[in-house]
């Protein structure tokens, strides 16, 4: 494909540091910053999702943060539709397109048309959602898939849970119904070139050094007040928000079932296992350069 459209993408797992990069880029060439973010997009989940601040973004201007209240879904189709606008709108003034985040699905949808396969699967997803089952029963599980996917609910009995738990992991994984993958599937790749940078840990103990460092700031700058102030707001009840790492720990918490250590300790596993994931997604779509950091 030949066209004088280039785009940037800076890529890589949490804790790596792609919205410092993605801002000192944007001072060199002139570029304006799409988050990547599938969490960032909602108002409020500011600390648990490391939202750059004002200070950090030095003056170049974000999009696609805070665009969404808590009690909305999000899908990957919207945010490919939002992250689309922008990148027209930021071309159509000179400036030049850099995303930077770590939801891999979302970015790849948006920046080579590749849509996620039906088998797309992950184990401790699956395996939540039928603890949730248990523990709340089968009609609870079905209303979660009822906010997620309407169509899908109205065809699956709620005590089928093997469905419902499938049909939800769908949603999760790829952010669509199955009216939005089919619609997703006939749209054409975007035109214009993209320019990936991948920044890639040295060695996995590093990575998981600043992941552990990054987890221990955002308790400290108060993350426990940010999600409980969401939580009366409705966090625990909405379709996408609620299953933020960073905050959907902290429910056991609220409700009287641990305590602060052991909320800030599964934090740093859910997020290292995340990383994992985020490395071997962006390892497979990755082509052009990579810093190690």
């Amino acid at each position: 494909m030949k066209t004088d459209k280039i785009i940037y993408a800076v890529i890589g797992p949490t804790a790596s540091g792609k919205s410092a990069y993605a801002v000192g880029l944007a001072e060199k060439i002139g570029g304006e910053v799409i988050s990547g973010d599938s969490m960032q997009i909602y108002r409020g989940m500011d600390i648990g999702t490391a939202k750059p601040t004002l200070s950090e973004m030095r003056g170049i201007k974000h999009h696609l943060i805070d665009v969404a209240d808590i009690t909305e879904p999000y899908s990957a189709m919207r945010f490919v539709e939002s992250a689309s606008s922008a990148i027209e709108d930021i071309f159509s003034r000179g400036k030049v397109p850099i995303i930077a985040g770590g939801t891999g699905m979302y970015i790849e949808m948006l920046i080579s048309g590749v849509r996620p396969p039906a088998n797309e699967s992950d184990p401790e997803l699956r395996e939540e959602l039928y603890r949730y089952a248990r523990e709340n029963g089968a009609d609870a599980l079905h209303k979660r898939l009822a906010e997620a996917d309407p169509e899908a609910a109205a065809a699956i009995h709620p005590n089928n849970v093997k469905r419902v738990v499938r049909a939800l992991e769908i949603c999760y994984l790829s952010g669509m119904t199955k009216t939005e993958s089919d619609a997703a599937s006939r749209e054409n790749a975007p035109e214009y070139e993209v320019c990936t940078v991948m920044l890639a840990p040295k060695d996995r103990s590093e990575l998981y050094a600043r992941i552990e460092s990054r987890v221990d700031s955002m308790f400290e700058l108060g993350l426990a007040r940010e999600v409980e102030s969401l939580c009366k707001r409705g966090l625990r009840t909405t379709p996408t928000a609620s299953q933020a790492i960073g905050y959907k720990e902290f429910y056991p918490f609220f409700d009287g079932e641990c305590d602060l250590s052991a909320v800030r300790e599964a934090v740093k596993i859910n997020t290292r296992h995340y990383a994992k994931r985020q490395l071997t997604w962006f390892a497979r779509m990755h082509k052009d350069e990579t810093i190690l950091i």
